[in-house]
């Protein structure tokens, strides 16, 4: 197994651009650091507008994360049906929504103690 060489804030900022790459929306960066008993230390959710966007969406992130940090996920889960695609990589995990989904499990509602940060989009 390669040693990791980056933070898991830059493995999370590195999966924002992967985001940014295929126009996935409201991005949020949720940092678990300061809780107890978490999975990880980030979540990164955004938004896609359809199970092709999804798709292409969580497909970019592995790429820009593979190409940039040398990295894939530890495991995915969600490409079947893409209303909602997670990429697991250790430090930081990827929640990929479509809209109606991202609102039924309100994630950022779920994890409200966690640092929240909102990146703006860019288009």
């Amino acid at each position: 197994m390669k040693e990791e060489v980056y933070s898991p804030k830059q493995l999370a900022d590195a999966v924002v651009e992967g985001i940014q790459e295929k126009k996935g929306t409201d991005i949020v960066i949720l940092d678990l650091t300061e809780l107890d008993n978490t999975i990880c230390q980030y979540f990164v959710i955004c938004s896609g507008e359809s199970n092709t966007h999804v798709d292409s969406v969580a497909e970019s992130v592995e790429k820009y994360v593979r190409e940039k940090l040398e990295d894939r996920p530890n495991h995915t889960e969600g490409r079947e049906n893409a209303q909602w695609i997670l990429l697991d990589y250790f430090d930081v995990v990827v929640h990929v929504f479509q809209r109606s989904e991202r609102a039924f499990y309100n994630l950022e509602a779920l994890w409200a103690d966690a640092k929240r940060t909102d990146v703006e989009n860019l288009f």
